[in-house]
């Protein structure tokens, strides 16, 4: 992401870690300041994650994603409730949507100078995964958290911020389409292949094979195994067994799989 565009990103992040902060202050009846972290990666996850969505539309158009973890969510729910609290259900869930719905009126009055009147819907929503998209965290060291708030920003937000930050529509139109577009084509089947190595041989090599030949291939058995989209590596895992089939558990991805449509 180019400099200027990561900067709106940024002053996003922090008009909306400034405006939950002030909604979860009045919440729980002490500061719970959020700042925007400079990590190069996001802390580790300590339990399951309590996500949000945050639908904008008006001088932006896209969407942000808010993802606590359920120690954070329970925290707040004892604050909220005045006892303890050990398991998150959903009541604590909707009571910290309310809260965060709360804040989306100071959050639009404050970005309103820059990008325009906005209006924000707030959601619960739940098994998102997220690989590819811009992660922004958010800490709140004053009050001892060591846990991250996390905000994904989906590429149709990313594209309002980079425009209303003064991105040349020239630029702009070399893209081949929007990535909000891949939604017309989600339900087209794919072929994908799963790798676990390959092998440059001679011709005369491979004539030469039969039934019980071994081929040795460039990859250990600890190496993770390569997951290939039309020839295109689009993530690395381990190999599982599933029902008596072959499978893989993801375990990185290297580049957004939306890049790869991209072109």
């Amino acid at each position: 992401m180019e400099n200027q565009n990561r900067i709106a990103v940024r002053i996003f992040a922090a008009a909306l870690a400034g405006a939950i902060s002030e909604s979860l202050g009045k919440a729980v009846g002490s500061p719970w300041p959020l700042e925007v972290a400079d990590l190069e990666q996001p802390p580790a996850r300590r339990g399951q994650p309590v996500q949000f969505s945050l639908k904008l539309e008006g001088g932006l158009h896209g969407q942000c994603f808010i993802e606590f973890y359920q120690p954070q969510v329970a925290e707040l729910a004892s604050k909220l409730s005045s006892q303890p609290v050990q398991t998150t259900g959903e009541e604590q869930v909707k009571a910290l949507a309310t809260v965060i719905a709360a804040s989306t009126t100071a959050f639009s009055e404050s970005l309103t100078p820059q990008f325009g009147e906005l209006s924000c819907k707030v959601e619960s929503v739940s098994g998102l995964a997220f690989g590819g998209m811009y992660v922004v965290p958010l800490t709140a060291p004053a009050v001892g958290s060591e846990d991250a708030v996390l905000l994904y920003f989906d590429g149709q937000l990313l594209d309002a911020l980079a425009a209303a930050n003064g991105e040349d529509d020239a630029e702009s139109s070399k893209r081949p389409f929007h990535p909000a577009n891949l939604k017309l084509v989600m339900d087209v089947e794919l072929n994908v292949a799963l790798r676990f190595g390959q092998r440059q041989l001679p011709l005369r090599d491979v004539l030469e094979l039969t039934s019980g030949s071994v081929v040795e291939l460039d990859r250990l058995v600890d190496e993770p195994v390569e997951l290939l989209l039309d020839g295109k590596l689009v993530a690395r895992g381990e190999a599982v067994i599933v029902d008596g089939n072959y499978g893989m558990r993801v375990t990185e991805i290297p580049q957004a799989v939306e890049t790869h449509f991209l072109r």
